[in-house]
């Protein structure tokens, strides 16, 4: 890899996608690779299921007024998650001034989006037998990074990650700058919550591709909480409505309300399960503290408290509504077993006259 600015787009399109078949679709056409983090040891950051990368095509587009050479690359993931990365190689002789007004244009272009877009739908189109539960809802995440071959001590990083001019304070020098981590003299990298600057004189992504990886736990985490806030409205409504009809017509409504309950919290349980076993670190090594970094500043674990603080709350308006049925059904048979000794005793008054 050389020196390029890496657009990150990810989107949720579906509950699952079965790997397996998307090699075998894509491999009719294209050349696919499964994500192997091959600087570091195989048992300290394992991968459960591996994306599946492919190359879309070279482009040569507009950005800025200027026109680069661009590569489309996507990264399908079996969560539901499909990544499409944009590159735009810079020139490694290009002075810090172009690279940091490069940075400062960035803010003012959209013209990329259509292309995202594009190359999204034509893999979905091609991936469809693979994709299990298609998604209809706007959930995505974006995430650029500066990566660099060839860097110098002198230039200053914060124009390109927060694309203003500056100057700076200390303390948004120090904020900015404090995920700052380094391996080696040749590779560091600055990570901030919506870009990262990568120096590494191999060329080596697999930073990057660590940092894509969190991103797309963080975007199901958001898909989920959502899910389950939209689940939580309904819930509401439908109690509401619910208490409008008859005592004995209720527990039919509530039975089912249950077991669309049950149904959502058993789906939500088993994907933040998958998430959170999809990679799983077992040395304290410089990927594991990057990725756990990474983590920690996609704010993903705020997003998996408020996906749990949900899900119990469904779980105990699923307690209260078994509470009530349970109550209903010993309350009619209350009532029955009272008719029943009534019935007797009439019967044996009855029989008694004659």
């Amino acid at each position: 890899m050389r020196t390029a600015v890496l657009f990150y787009r990810l989107f949720d399109v579906a509950d699952e996608i079965n790997l397996e078949l998307v090699e075998r679709i894509l491999s009719m056409e294209k050349v696919t690779s499964r994500l192997k983090l091959s600087r570091v040891p195989p048992k300290s950051i394992h991968i459960e299921n591996p994306p599946v990368g492919v190359e879309l095509g070279n482009e040569r587009i507009v950005f800025g007024g200027s026109e680069y050479e661009v590569s489309f690359f996507a990264r399908i993931y079996d969560l539901g998650v499909i990544s499409i990365i944009m590159q735009i190689f810079l020139s490694p002789g290009l002075c810090y001034e172009n690279f940091k007004q490069f940075a400062m244009n960035l803010e003012q272009q959209s013209e990329y989006d259509q292309h995202f877009l594009m190359q999204l739908n034509k893999l979905k189109q091609t991936l469809l037998p693979a994709m299990i539960g298609i998604s209809i809802g706007d959930y995505e995440e974006d995430f650029i990074v500066f990566f660099f071959t060839d860097w110098q001590s002198h230039w200053d990083p914060l124009p390109l990650l927060l694309r203003e001019e500056g100057p700076f304070s200390d303390w948004v020098r120090k904020d900015t700058l404090q995920h700052t981590y380094s391996y080696t003299p040749e590779d560091f990298i600055i990570i901030t919550w919506d870009s990262a600057l990568v120096y590494d004189a191999s060329g080596s992504t697999e930073l990057p591709e660590l940092l894509e990886f969190a991103n797309s736990q963080l975007l199901e985490l958001r898909y989920y909480d959502g899910l389950l806030s939209g689940e939580m409205e309904k819930m509401y409504s439908e109690l509401q409505r619910v208490e409008k009809v008859g005592s004995y017509a209720r527990l039919r409504y509530y039975r089912r309300i249950m077991g669309r309950l049950m149904q959502v919290v058993t789906e939500v349980t088993d994907i933040t399960e998958r998430i959170q076993n999809s990679v799983k670190v077992t040395e304290d090594i410089y990927y594991a503290r990057i990725y756990s970094a990474a983590l920690i500043i996609f704010r993903t674990k705020a997003w998996m408290d408020s996906v749990q603080r949900k899900m119990a709350l469904i779980q105990q308006n699923y307690s209260m509504l078994s509470d009530e049925i349970v109550t209903a059904r010993s309350t009619w048979l209350e009532i029955a077993i009272v008719l029943l000794i009534t019935f007797e005793t009439i019967l044996g008054l009855l029989s008694a006259f004659h």
